[in-house]
């Protein structure tokens, strides 16, 4: 609950920081271009972001016919989830790694990797579907993609303030110095980032938890994490992307030091620390 909570704060910031930035820069009317802005991104972000993260991914379709076992394991999970049965797809890497997409459950994705098949035991690829289903079910692939897409209205609308101000000045004198623009511009997208990546983590969280759920048990996709983040140490992903990364269960491009302070996902040995902290045997609330 505290989760849910934590990413409704967390939108509501994001929206009051795009409104704030349009008000500053044309006022009333730039609060109501800044808000169409964003309305119409995520529009189209609502209609076509799934459409865009599977080409990104180069996944493409795979059938009952090549993954019988497969299709058997995410109908049933997908039924304790109360869902319905969400397309597979399968992408051409070694990494092992998975993600969701889909603007609702009616239009849900599970893309899992080449390597994730091969690589994992049943329990943990059970777990590993259950966490992306957690995500359709709590509708967090259209959360993020609107968190995403308010961030880049934001750092749009910033630059427009700056360029503005630094050739025209602003006629109401409420901010005409081009050093407080730049201060601006570099500001507002930062904030936006933290506040997008926080809410990614809190939406991780609560796809581990639901998703255990769904499993029955949090032991799969704990066995699961341990070795989805050795493999993201040691194989290189091919197609992952930083626009997608987000969207992994664990983050499939690695990065050390000041990065793992901007990184999309929770740690995850924190992540194994709360799933082994739940009961062993489970029932979908």
């Amino acid at each position: 609950m505290w989760n849910v909570f934590k990413t409704g704060l967390l939108l509501t910031a994001l929206t009051l920081l795009l409104v704030w930035l349009g008000n500053l820069i044309g006022g009333q009317t730039g609060l109501m271009i800044a808000l169409v802005f964003a309305a119409l991104m995520n529009l189209g972000t609502y209609w076509f972001s799934d459409q865009l993260v599977i080409a990104m991914s180069g996944a493409r379709p795979l059938s009952e016919a090549e993954a019988p076992e497969l299709y058997a394991m995410v109908r049933r999970l997908a039924q304790r989830a109360g869902l319905p049965m969400p397309r597979l797809y399968l992408v051409p890497e070694m990494q092992p790694n998975a993600f969701a997409t889909g603007r609702d459950p009616q239009h849900g994705v599970v893309a899992i990797t080449q390597g994730l098949l091969q690589m994992m035991e049943r329990p943990e690829v059970e777990g590993v579907i259950a966490h992306e289903l957690a995500h359709i079910r709590n509708r967090d692939t259209l959360i993020m993609a609107v968190a995403a897409t308010i961030a880049g209205a934001i750092s749009a609308l910033a630059h427009m303030f700056y360029y503005a101000t630094l050739f025209f000045g602003n006629r109401d004198e409420r901010g005409g110095n081009p050093l407080a623009a730049l201060v601006l511009v570099i500001l507002a997208p930062f904030i936006a980032m933290i506040i997008q990546l926080a809410i990614s983590r809190a939406r991780e969280y609560e796809a581990d938890r639901i998703g255990a759920m769904i499993a029955g048990t949090p032991i799969g996709l704990a066995n699961a994490l341990r070795k989805l983040e050795a493999a993201a140490e040691q194989i290189p992903a091919a197609h992952a992307q930083p626009a997608t990364a987000h969207m992994y269960i664990v983050n499939p491009l690695r990065g050390g030091g000041l990065a793992t302070l901007f990184s999309t996902h929770p740690p995850v040995q924190e992540r194994i620390r709360r799933l082994m902290a739940m009961p062993a045997h489970l029932e979908v609330a």
